[in-house]
């Protein structure tokens, strides 16, 4: 089985300086110029994830493994690093961010793991930027949003019991509601944002990934929507034409159509 995987790597390796070789296309790429596709990868392997579809995800870590060592062989042309520094230098990140394994520090929980790894990086890699400078600049709002509560829970600044967690949600609701009656939107906007905020603290404190859950519920409707229009196409109507009250019954039909 291992010299399978190093067979396999050897490969793709080679691969690689082909195509950087002879191809054009390959040739002319850069960082910069790959950076916008290896996002785009980064979600449909989030897609395939979502969807449980074991040969989605085995395809696109495949394209996000391109990435990698496409990334590794421009550096090596760069002269600044090459694969096996990028393997080596991330072998040497786990075993020193995991002294439960290699080391002699007990942890006994995955929490406790988590409490461990983010003091480690935090004395290691953060020390200018504070706890919260790992966080990259370009996730999305709801992504880093679990990131900054999670990398905050870790030294301490939480919620003791993760139920006290709903008093703030409720304040942040009534805080919307009074910008609402105020009709100020700056302030509406900012009310919503700590709303939100909340929210994914809460949905963080209990276990559930915020990102995740809210595409599954976009899923839904999408998936409830879609069926409603077809209904309705199937009785020579649009949507815009139904009443509410028809589009409600439709929408009841999709619910138990699931």
């Amino acid at each position: 089985m291992e010299d399978k995987r190093l067979e396999a790597t050897a490969r793709l390796l080679e691969v690689m300086n082909t195509l950087r070789r002879e191809c054009p296309w390959d040739r002319e790429q850069t960082f910069e110029s790959l950076r916008s596709n290896t996002i785009e990868e980064t979600f449909e392997l989030a897609d395939a994830i979502t969807d449980r579809n074991m040969e989605g995800i085995r395809e696109e870590l495949g394209d996000l493994l391109l990435h990698v060592v496409f990334y590794s062989k421009l550096g090596e042309e760069a002269g600044a690093f090459d694969f096996a520094d990028v393997a080596n230098a991330l072998c040497d990140k786990l075993i020193y961010r995991h002294p439960h394994v290699y080391g002699d520090i007990h942890a006994s929980t995955p929490d406790a793991v988590k409490e461990n790894w983010e003091a480690l990086k935090l004395r290691k890699k953060n020390r200018k930027s504070g706890t919260l400078g790992g966080v990259p600049r370009s996730l999305p709002a709801m992504v880093k949003a679990y990131r900054v509560g999670e990398k905050a829970a870790a030294t301490g600044f939480d919620w003791q019991r993760k139920e006290d967690v709903w008093d703030k949600v409720k304040e942040e609701i009534a805080e919307v509601e009074t910008e609402m009656r105020a009709g100020t939107a700056t302030d509406l906007e900012a009310e919503f944002g700590d709303l939100f905020f909340a929210l994914v603290n809460a949905a963080r404190l209990y276990g559930v990934d915020p990102e995740s859950a809210l595409e599954r519920t976009n899923k839904k409707f999408i998936r409830r929507f879609n069926y409603m229009e077809q209904q309705a196409e199937n009785q020579g109507k649009m949507l815009h034409d139904m009443s509410l009250d028809e589009m409600e019954r439709l929408w009841q039909e999709a619910k138990t159509e699931e």
